[in-house]
């Protein structure tokens, strides 16, 4: 379990209800940097932008793209990665996998550090996380699971010990 910060706080709970207000809260209580295990991550990376030209292949169909709006909920860059979050707020049956996809090859075109896609959700106090890769870049489907976290950021426990101390 993850501690909140212990200077981050508000009375109503419904502060925390976007997307971006999520993100950033669990940046600022190191969820992201103890997920990918790199404390030299940080927030360099957010909104909207246009892709450049490529390619990609769906089965046997090419597909080209060129100057698609995408948009990065949160993109953290350290030493040797960059990291693209694709946040929702609320519990997902599923996903598609251009959100991961567009964002993934556009920033492969602007850095020579290894584009690593997540996708972040949190439901109440449990923030979930899944980190994808495309196995071959130039293929839509090949998307694969590497690994996910399920971690609780617990604000009450935080104010019940500062309570007791008192």
């Amino acid at each position: 379990m993850l501690k909140a910060m212990n200077f981050i706080k508000y009375k109503k709970k419904q502060h925390f209800n976007s997307e971006m207000q999520r993100i950033d809260f669990a940046y600022a209580s190191s969820l992201i940097r103890s997920f990918m295990k790199d404390d030299s991550l940080v927030l360099t990376i957010r909104g909207r932008k246009y892709t450049p030209e490529f390619s990609f292949y769906v089965g046997e169909q090419k597909i080209t793209a060129k100057s698609v709006q995408t948009e990065v909920d949160a993109g953290y860059e350290g030493k040797e990665q960059v990291v693209l979050v694709e946040v929702k707020n609320s519990k997902v049956s599923n996903t598609i996998i251009r959100q991961l996809y567009y964002p993934f090859r556009q920033w492969q075109e602007h850095t020579s550090k290894k584009v690593i896609p997540l996708f972040f959700e949190r439901n109440d106090s449990e923030y979930h996380i899944w980190q994808f890769e495309f196995k071959d870049i130039e293929n839509y489907n090949s998307i694969k699971l590497v690994r996910t976290g399920k971690f609780i950021i617990n604000e009450d426990v935080l104010e019940k010990k500062k309570k007791t101390l008192f």
